[in-house]
């Protein structure tokens, strides 16, 4: 009976088990399921929230690269040039240590000290600003893609390098800017911007950096406030940078313009040397400020003033200052010291600002003494132009200029007597140191040729019209290549005809003096071979020439058919 009671219940147990059984699988599967997806979503948001925190780390680093931290500090630092930079690579600031070599020193010098370095820093800023403006439209271009490789290789061209912090945040040290350059071999030239004071007596002028650029340093150097750095006629003044231990002196007077000290002494009462060392470095250093500018004259000549008195006060506005009488401290917001030169008598447009040029010189020296524009011909030719109908035109007029001592013709009378006979009206001059510019310019500008022989009173072909001629005599001794240096290659710049005659070493009083066999007239190179001041003695100073008019008839001739032309 047991047996059939346990058999006859086994079918239903079987299946309330087997119910159960896989009630408590899929209950058992439902919560394995549940809690995994609960771990995985746990997981998830958790990796998510790390992910996006790392994602959101690179993206700033992106669009902060350092070199914008740089660009701002360089910004607020008006009187420093920063000499760190770093450069992105990938998502890692590396820190560039390589040393700066002595050409890249030289060229970062010249961009900062020579007369352009404002106007190249402006424009890689302006360069700068575009690059930073592209990258804020596309942010989400890598740090080392080609816009930040070009930014960061216009800042190694502009500033000093060196290393930086990796931490953007940090601000790099900015040393001061020096203020002097002294590598150019013509001058030495100092420029302050900033808190510039000047103490006359003292021959000094100092820079105050602003309080927080003040260190434990100061700067000093002594210069020759000319164009001939050499020159030991110029006495020199000091710069001085002051440091955090040194006292500023009180201001006595504020002025809202800049200064430039400059001297009028040295080589200058020579016609030559006062345009070439003064008047046209002047000219370069100061004309592009339209006269906004006030003079500062160490060792300063009267008679310079009085002379040049009409170009003095037309680059200048303002009273000129007795440098070495001024007791006072004058505070400016810019100061030169010194003055820019490019060479003898001479101007490279690529140098000066607004691209001057010698032919600007003359014409603005031509408009400060009234004379006629470059659009009025020269005098022969206007005057027959107007005479066109008349019987007899009117002659060519030649000034001809016999110096005082050195190089003069000693047979003056005879050689204005060829000239007149040749044609011309020969206005016969020796000029002197005090002649009135203002009357003198116009008479060279009634001329058609300037004639003398190599020497300063050629200076004044600057009052010569376009077109008109400079004959310049070349005296014995291979002195041609002097001639064309200093009175030819300016005369051709200023659209002037230049003709040069070249005595014979009969013409020379030398001749007379040592014989034909002296090395003075048989062998000239090897005088020149014992140092210039041989060629000075001889050639410059001791010879004058004794013109052969006949020899020197068809030069004559020669200038006839330009002017006719």
């Amino acid at each position: 009976m047991g047996t059939d009671s346990s058999s006859s219940t086994s079918p239903a147990a079987v299946v309330a088990k087997s119910a159960a059984r896989t009630v408590a699988q899929h209950h058992q599967a439902v919560v394995g399921f549940l809690f995994g997806f609960f771990l995985v979503l746990l997981l998830y948001t958790a990796m998510s929230s790390q992910f996006g925190s790392s994602t959101g780390t690179i993206g700033v680093l992106q669009s902060t690269p350092a070199v914008h931290t740089n660009r701002n500090a360089r910004r607020t630092a008006p009187v420093s040039t920063l000499n760190n930079s770093t450069r992105g690579n990938g998502n890692d600031m590396e820190q560039d240590d390589r040393p700066k070599s002595d050409a890249t020193k030289k060229m970062q010098e010249r961009a900062q000290y020579d007369g352009h370095g404002t106007d190249k820093n402006n424009r890689t800023e302006a360069k700068f600003d575009g690059v930073q403006r592209e990258n804020a439209e596309q942010p989400s271009q890598p740090t080392n893609d080609d816009s930040d490789t070009m930014e960061e290789e216009l800042i190694r061209q502009e500033i000093d390098q060196g290393t930086s912090k990796n931490d953007s945040n940090m601000e790099p040290d900015a040393p001061r800017k020096p203020i002097c350059d002294l590598s150019n071999p013509r001058y030495d030239i100092c420029e302050i911007s900033g808190d510039a004071r000047t103490i006359g007596m003292n021959r000094t002028v100092i820079y105050v950096p602003p309080a927080g650029d003040l260190g434990e340093d100061s700067q000093e150097w002594n210069i020759r406030d000319q164009s001939r750095k050499y020159l030991e006629y110029v006495n020199k003044v000091t710069v001085k940078s002051l440091n955090s231990s040194q006292a500023a002196p009180e201001c006595t007077s504020r002025h809202a313009v800049p200064a430039v000290v400059f001297a009028m002494n040295g080589l200058t009462s020579n016609p030559w040397h006062d345009f070439s060392d003064v008047l046209i470095p002047l000219f370069v250093t100061t004309r592009a400020l339209d006269g906004e500018i006030q003079f500062l004259v160490s060792d300063l000549q009267p008679w310079f003033v009085d002379k040049y008195r009409l170009i003095l006060k037309n680059l200048s506005r303002y009273d000129i200052v007795d440098f070495n009488q001024d007791d006072g401290v004058r505070c400016y917001p810019h100061v030169v010291v010194g003055l820019r030169s490019h060479r003898d008598l001479g101007i490279d447009p690529a140098q000066a600002p607004r691209n001057y040029s010698m032919l600007d010189f003359r014409h603005y020296i031509r408009n400060i003494y009234s004379l006629p524009p470059a659009s009025v011909d020269i005098p022969y030719k206007e005057a027959n132009n107007v005479a066109a109908g008349a019987m007899e035109q009117r002659k060519p007029r030649l000034m001809l200029i016999n110096r005082g001592r050195t190089r003069k013709f000693v047979n003056f009378p005879e050689i204005v007597a060829a000239v007149r006979d040749a044609g011309f009206v020969v206005i016969p001059v020796e000029p002197r140191r005090d002649l009135s510019l203002e009357e003198f310019s116009q008479v060279v500008d009634s001329c058609d040729v300037l004639m003398g022989a190599h020497g300063a009173g050629l200076t004044n072909f600057l009052f010569l019209r376009t077109n008109a001629v400079m004959l310049q005599v070349v005296p014995w001794g291979y002195m041609e290549h002097p001639s064309m240096v200093f009175y030819g290659g300016p005369a051709r710049e200023m659209r002037l005809r230049d003709v040069e005659y070249s005595i014979a070493a009969e013409e020379s009083t030398l001749y007379d003096k040592y014989g034909k066999d002296h090395p003075v007239i048989s062998d000239p190179e090897s005088i020149h071979k014992q140092g210039w001041q041989f060629g000075m003695r001889y050639y410059w100073i001791e010879q004058d020439i004794r013109l052969n008019v006949t020899r020197f008839a068809p030069t004559l001739q020669q200038v006839l058919r330009m002017l006719r032309e």
